[in-house]
């Protein structure tokens, strides 16, 4: 897929594009879907005064700050908590589990036991949500989804004796992704019997769903098929409907990270220039010493021309017809 291509009928933009708000540009023009926005972090949790200050009223209101000597007759509701700073000590052992020993709450105040057990509890659940946000920070399914690569081109190439359209899809880790399948779509502007304009129509792309074909094991770059039959929406379509045709191919790869078991999905798109006819992918797997080795560059993305390719599949008077490269293509 060109990054440098100006299309407003584009659905799946660039890197450049995906950073902008979308807009709807005109009849035919359709953003991608992704709207960002910044949060302004509002986190409550955050501030640990409370604790600190609830601590220092109780003790406050108990009279534990009048007696700092420690009197034998006297019994605190916390043992030597004597101001604010020891109070803030206090908090911090409880909140962080540590337990000196030095300081420790009495059966004096129920209400001094009651915050010990209410900050301990809002610790465990304030790391819980730390440890939360790191991990999924750290383990996001849009920076695996960045891993995944698409080929620039999809090709259109004959395949064991049938016209096929064709795109590559390879895993640039070693991490595997489970229950890969794969999804594709035609969008194209289209006008109903009656008459209505739908600028931005649908069509499912049959990639093998019926046989199981459409699930992948992506350990190394495979090649998608999508056979142009009868049932296929681009059938009847000619080597030279391509360079006229608006039209775009929208393909989608999920699967759910091996080590996070959240999905992730990636996505690319070709538009009717970005087609090639009667190209075959250069291989991209060696064999080295009896070990297979995967080249991605530059292999991954080149093609080479297949002259024998026909020049389109359409329908005649006599059923299925195949015109070589030889036959001229008249439309009646």
């Amino acid at each position: 897929m060109s990054v440098g291509r100006i299309n407003g009928y584009s659905i799946v933009s660039s890197e450049e594009e995906g950073l902008r708000l979308s807009t709807m540009h005109g009849m035919n023009g359709f953003g991608n879907g992704k709207i960002h926005t910044r949060r302004k972090c509002r986190n409550r949790f955050c501030q640990k005064e409370w604790p600190v200050q609830s601590f220092w009223v109780i003790a406050l209101l108990h009279g534990d700050l009048d007696n700092p000597a420690g009197d034998d007759n006297f019994t605190p509701c916390v043992l030597q908590v004597n101001g604010f700073v020891a109070a803030f000590l206090f908090s911090i052992e409880t909140q962080s589990t540590i337990g000196y020993g030095y300081r420790c709450v009495t059966e004096e105040c129920p209400m001094a036991v009651f915050m010990v057990v209410f900050q301990s509890i809002m610790g465990c659940i304030i790391d819980c949500f730390m440890i939360g946000a790191i991990m999924a920070k750290m383990a996001r399914p849009k920076k695996r989804a960045q891993t995944l690569l698409f080929s620039h081109n999809a090709l259109i190439a004959m395949r064991d004796g049938k016209l096929c359209l064709m795109w590559r899809v390879g895993n640039l880790r070693k991490s595997h992704i489970v229950e890969a399948h794969v999804r594709a779509q035609l969008i194209k502007p289209r006008i109903t019997d009656e008459g209505e304009y739908i600028p931005l129509d649908q069509i499912d792309i049959n990639v093998g769903f019926d046989k199981g074909l459409d699930r992948i094991f992506l350990v190394s770059p495979i090649t998608i098929l999508h056979e142009i039959d009868e049932e296929s929406p681009l059938f009847g379509i000619s080597k030279q409907d391509l360079e006229t045709a608006d039209f775009e191919i929208v393909v989608i790869l999920e699967g759910m990270v091996e080590a996070t078991a959240m999905t992730t999905q990636a996505r690319s798109s070709y538009l009717a220039s970005e087609v090639l006819w009667g190209h075959r992918f250069e291989p991209v797997l060696f064999e080295e010493k009896n070990v297979y080795k995967v080249d991605y560059s530059p292999h991954f993305h080149k093609t080479y021309e297949v002259p024998s390719t026909p020049r389109c599949k359409c329908q005649g008077n006599g059923g299925e017809q195949v015109l070589s490269p030889q036959h001229k293509l008249v439309l009646l």
